[in-house]
């Protein structure tokens, strides 16, 4: 479908790449990686007509056509986003009503909705949606035009966990070739048949997915060396015989012939296998010891207009605790963090920060972290102190350690990529290091080199640490406890992400981070869904009449009474066990301590029952779906 033959770019004296070959056939699904600023873009510019190779040739099968998306979009125009979505693909008929595709509508609804759009938001104006909602448009418009080769630049940054689940699942069955640049391991793992990588001007294939990758080229760079250390112990065997002998009369024919033996390995020298260069390196600089007790709510309220986000909010982080949240799109995540961050002020309740803590937080939209007015220096600057007494050799040293050298301190952050507004934003970080670091989605825009770098920072870090993320790598890295969030109430693991599957009874580990309480379970049988009363509920008879719906409601009531009773009663135990007369009495101490263990078990009982009879009295009162 596509060939490239021995192309190269440069730019002025850089050298991108040289001697380029590939071949893509169209049923390849290859993941694209390589360091940022490699060259990976450029080449999709070549294939996409945007620039010339300096040499070599990049030809298309006849007939064949592709569709590109770019890792930033051009703002929107009036189109609505379904417009957007069928891309001037004709919806009514003019003359000749059989041009007319009477699917692509549809087709278009169906997968704007998998992307995240809900019901209505398809006819209105696309200039109304953020960025990142216009690029899930545009990502809308390649899957319906469905070209023969798709080329994704970095498609999965716009998108939350279950936009991105959908799409990697879509992707599975797209009947084209594929060629998609991504960061993001599981994805690259679920989709990809064989990688390319961009390394040091030379782009290499390997077979198979993201982790078939690492090993093979750590076992081509174990040969490499092999190889090279081998043939240098050739070279410097026959140099020694020349230096010994090269002036002896009767071996000065050998030793010249020895000589030529090293020019002609010279010439087909295995070079030294060497580690990637412009990797981000850096470590947090140890925060300040705070208190046991780092950050607290108490019945905290929160909403957005009427939709009530937490109703009786109670959350406790101790010191040296490192916590994922997860739980659906839309349950408070982010909401959380704010709250917890003081971006947002809470509309009830108590927030109240532990002794010396310092709190950081780093936003899920870079630019909430960063000044877009002035430079990247600029930006590290302002943040100095009388405390820090930042300097401006200490400054450059921090931007050093992110990539940001010589003359790219003086750029404005307003022309920074994706990637380097994440960089930036963790420079800023280590500035003034909390010891409360509050991260929403980190990983975003970060490479994998950047990522494993995080990673290791993150390790080394002393402070507490709540985070969101999407990538499960990092999480199993790095997460110690777990907190499910889900319908307004917190349910927290006391284990890393591997011990909440086991006991959420999670599947899919990637899917698990988006699982509502009842969806991290075990799907019943259909057949076999159970009532409160303890009776069977079958699908296979007929729809339940109005009357036994509503008596099923009223049971569903009564089991989310029994919650909110046992919540109560938990809060009330925790304020006898906040009490300082408690401690006098040890027996008083140790019986609530046992009934507080016994209702948390209870709570948990509770909820799972209600939660399970909530799901099946909202399939018993859901329409039933009509064919179309």
């Amino acid at each position: 479908m596509l060939t490239l033959a021995d192309v190269s770019k440069s730019y002025g004296t850089r050298t991108l790449f040289s001697d380029v070959s590939l071949f893509i056939a169209r049923t390849d699904r290859l993941g694209f990686v390589g360091p940022n600023g490699a060259g990976k873009t450029t080449l999709f510019s070549l294939i996409l007509g945007e620039e010339k190779p300096d040499t070599g040739t990049i030809e298309w099968e006849r007939g064949a056509d592709f569709g590109f998306l770019p890792q930033e979009s051009a703002p929107a125009g009036n189109e609505t986003i379904l417009q957007m979505a069928t891309s001037g693909k004709k919806l009514e008929p003019d003359e000749d009503e059989f041009d007319i595709d009477y699917t692509l509508e549809p087709r278009a609804r169906k997968i704007l909705a998998g992307l995240g759009f809900k019901e209505g938001e398809a006819d209105k104006p696309a200039r109304s949606f953020s960025g990142g909602w216009v690029m899930r448009a545009h990502l809308a418009r390649l899957l319906v035009a469905e070209p023969a080769l798709l080329l994704l630049d970095e498609p999965t940054n716009h998108l939350d966990l279950e936009a991105l689940l959908w799409f990697q699942d879509y992707l599975t069955r797209y009947p084209g070739g594929l060629v998609v640049i991504s960061h993001d391991r599981a994805f690259l793992n679920a989709l990809c048949t064989g990688m390319l990588e961009l390394r040091a001007g030379t782009l290499h294939y390997y077979h198979g997915n993201y982790d078939a990758f690492i090993k093979e080229k750590e076992d081509r760079k174990a040969q490499q060396a092999a190889l090279f250390k081998n043939q240098q112990r050739e070279i410097a065997h026959l140099q020694k015989f020349v230096d010994r002998f090269g002036a002896k009369a009767s071996l000065a024919s050998r030793a010249k012939s020895k000589e030529k033996q090293i020019e002609r390995l010279q010439e087909v020298a295995i070079e030294e296998p060497t580690e990637e260069l412009k990797r981000i390196h850096f470590k947090f600089p140890q925060p300040p010891r705070s208190g046991r007790k780092v950050i607290e709510l108490e019945h905290v309220q929160q909403a957005y207009g009427d939709h009530v986000v937490y109703r009786d909010l109670n959350f406790t982080a101790e010191r040296g605790q490192r916590m994922v949240l997860v739980g659906p799109n839309g349950a408070g995540k982010s909401t959380l963090l704010k709250i917890l961050s003081e971006t947002i002020p809470i509309q009830g309740g108590k927030r109240e920060v532990g002794s010396n803590v310092r709190v950081g937080y780093f936003a899920q939209h870079r630019l909430d972290n960063l000044n877009p007015k002035v430079s990247v220096f600029e930006n590290v600057m302002e943040l100095r102190t009388n405390e820090n007494q930042l300097t401006e050799q200490q400054a450059r040293a921090i931007l050093g350690a992110f990539l940001f050298r010589k003359d790219d301190v003086h750029k404005p952050v307003t022309v920074l990529s994706g990637g380097e507004k994440s960089r930036l934003a963790l420079a800023r970080i280590l500035v003034n290091p909390p010891n409360l670091l509050l991260m929403d989605e980190p990983t975003t825009h970060l490479d994998i080199p950047s990522i494993d770098a995080l990673i290791g920072a993150l390790k080394n870090y002393e402070g507490t640490l709540i985070f969101i993320s999407h990538d499960v790598h990092f999480i199993r890295e790095v997460a110690q406890n777990v907190l499910h969030v889900h319908g307004g109430r917190l349910t927290p693991y006391a284990g890393d992400y591997d011990y909440y599957l086991d006991k959420s009874r999670a599947g899919d580990a990637r899917a698990a981070l988006t699982a509502s309480f009842t969806d991290a379970r075990p799907k019943q049988n259909a057949a076999a869904a159970v009532a409160p009363n303890g009776k069977h509920i079958s699908p296979a008879v007929k729809r339940p009449s109005p009357n036994e719906v509503r008596k099923f409601r009223e049971q569903v009531g009564q089991l989310e009474k029994r919650v909110v009773e046992l919540e109560a009663k938990q809060s009330e135990i925790t304020s006898e066990l906040e009490a300082p007369e408690t401690y006098a009495d040890k027996g008083k101490f140790h019986h609530l301590n046992r009934e507080l263990s016994t209702i948390v078990d209870q709570i948990n009982e509770a909820t799972t029952a209600w939660e399970q009879a909530a799901t099946t009295l909202a399939e018993m009162e859901g329409p039933v779906e009509s064919r179309r």
